[in-house]
């Protein structure tokens, strides 16, 4: 069989790729689309694609559980290794956070160890931190507290007043509100003093480490204090925080509820007393306090 040759410019059309029509673009351009002969194959661009929905739908109760099984996943891996959510109870952090707090903790921040420590960027604990913790005593509760010394300090409190390394420390944050001085408390550390919440461990172990009148933060450990001073159960009662015991540090406040008891702040206009019960749930987010940083 013989060949006939070709031209050159036969040649180059016969190598160009097939024009292929778009009709999404040519409804844009307001152009008409032809329709494909039947039996035609569809270009690339023309591939029907069923709606998501539809497609969801379509994997019947298995896309559902799969759908669950992502989520659920994604919530404990936050939850296990980034952020925490957790609730204020108590009054011993006022006023930096309330009772009724809702706290976003951040778990990384801290990470010194492990994974995070290798791959995130991540700093170290310093004096005036507020940490998360779990209690030395009972490690399945959660304490917050504000980190006063850290390894190597020496710490004591003369009339209310922290002195670090023999610095008196400018604490803003600080609330007082007991009218009388106890000696155990504002007077730390009393080795020889003892107080109905102190617990009988760490009164041994304090005894050792109290020299010249000032507590020797020992490595690996921390001693923190309550906000709210003069109420706080802290590392004057049952000792330091080991590292390992710290989760991370308060990053968000993303809720903030008032107890029906607490007293509702002063409102203008008094608009929601025509609401009753509706009013006064209304009144008990702390809107100001709604998304707060925490510091």
């Amino acid at each position: 069989m013989n060949f006939e040759p070709q031209s050159a410019a036969e040649t180059a059309r016969m190598l160009e790729p097939p024009e292929v029509s778009n009709p999404l673009a040519a409804a844009a351009n307001g152009e008409a689309s032809a329709e494909a002969p039947a039996g035609a194959g569809a270009g690339p661009c023309e591939a029907p694609v069923a709606p998501r929905s539809k497609r969801i739908d379509a994997a019947g109760p298995l896309g559902v559980v799969q759908s669950l099984a992502g989520t659920v996943v994604i919530a404990v891996f936050v939850i296990t290794f980034l952020m925490q959510a957790f609730q204020i109870p108590s009054y011993s952090m006022e006023n930096t956070l309330l009772v009724g707090d809702y706290l976003l903790v951040d778990k990384v921040h801290f990470a010194s160890g492990g994974v995070w420590g290798r791959v995130l960027p991540y700093t170290t604990i310093h004096r005036g931190d507020i940490v998360v913790f779990r209690y030395p005593v009972h490690p399945e509760q959660h304490f917050v507290k504000r980190v006063v010394g850290v390894p190597g300090d020496r710490v004591r409190l003369v009339n209310k007043q922290v002195f670090v390394n023999g610095v008196p420390v400018e604490e803003p944050y600080v609330v007082h509100r007991a009218a009388d001085l106890d000696l155990y408390r504002d007077e730390f550390p009393q080795p020889n003093l003892v107080s109905p919440n102190l617990e009988a461990h760490w009164w041994l172990e304090m005894r050792r480490l109290v020299h010249g009148g000032e507590l020797q933060v020992p490595e690996g450990r921390y001693f923190v204090l309550g906000d709210n001073r003069d109420v706080s159960l802290d590392s004057r009662y049952w000792g330091f925080v080991p590292r390992e015991n710290i989760i991370g540090r308060p990053l968000v406040i993303y809720l903030s509820l008032r107890s029906l008891t607490e007293p509702e702040p002063p409102a203008p206009g008094d608009k929601l007393a025509r609401f009753g019960v509706l009013g006064q749930l209304a009144s008990l987010p702390r809107w100001q306090r709604t998304f707060l940083v925490v510091k």
